[in-house]
């Protein structure tokens, strides 16, 4: 198997279509790829196949225009939980103070459900994280490998033609086109945040 990014992105891609299946409204994955070293505590910083779920929690509110988080996406509200109900997955504490209920987890019948899917993501995930940490001794990586982050990197923002923004690494938004689902063009990072 090849451990380089677009086969990681084409697992991510086939593990959200088997959340398709089961869940036809939500969206389309724009960017698989965009999923790879991406970290956030709000939604957890490992990316899973649960992290995956937990996104597509997030995309099936957008799809039904659902407001399920606040505080900059950080708080992930009741509307969030009772979505993340539906999907498989539980959250059986009470909520953060400032994440609320974003740490959510996969239930037995949704992990029966997708065994398979969980399995095949699991050893992409695996052969990716290998093939990517073999030259720790020579290589730089900047502070956020430094200070444990995946986050692969310094953030900027990206805009599309209708006004929205995402916040995305640059090498990320090279590997392929994120397209916004309100216009359908791509984000692009403006010539002024490039030069910064």
């Amino acid at each position: 198997m090849s451990t380089t990014p677009p086969v990681l992105a084409a697992e991510l891609a086939l593990a959200w279509a088997d959340i398709q299946r089961h869940h036809p409204e939500l969206p389309d994955l724009a960017a698989p790829e965009s999923l790879i070293g991406e970290s956030s505590s709000a939604c957890g910083a490992e990316l899973s196949f649960e992290r995956l779920l937990h996104e597509a929690v997030h995309g099936i509110a957008a799809a039904r225009g659902v407001r399920d988080t606040s505080r900059a996406g950080r708080y992930h509200n009741r509307r969030f939980l009772a979505i993340a109900e539906e999907l498989g997955l539980d959250h059986i504490e009470e909520p953060h103070p400032s994440s609320g209920f974003s740490l959510v987890t996969l239930n037995p019948e949704a992990r029966r459900r997708y065994r398979s899917t969980i399995e095949r993501l699991g050893r992409a995930l695996k052969a990716h994280t290998a093939a990517t940490a073999t030259d720790t001794t020579r290589s730089f990586r900047g502070p956020a490998a430094r200070h444990g982050s995946s986050g692969g990197g310094v953030r900027v923002k990206a805009v599309c033609d209708c006004g929205r923004n995402v916040r995305v690494v640059p090498s990320v938004l090279a590997q392929a086109p994120i397209v916004c689902g309100g216009c359908g063009k791509p984000f692009r990072i403006p010539e002024v945040a490039a030069v910064g």
